[in-house]
């Protein structure tokens, strides 16, 4: 088993990701959501269906 080093980063030095969901058949970025949309977002349970 391999060791990784923990890589720290400042503040100044990441980078904001922006993550997109897919609604009612296309895509949209979720800081695009209201806050209701956003809170229910948030909320949601992912699985991984059994073959």
């Amino acid at each position: 088993m391999s060791q990784r080093a923990c890589i720290k980063l400042k503040q100044e030095e990441r980078t904001r990701c922006e993550i997109w969901t897919r609604v009612m058949g296309y895509h949209r970025p979720v800081s695009s959501f209201n806050p209701g949309k956003q809170a229910e977002h948030e909320q949601r349970k992912y699985f991984q269906e059994k073959k």
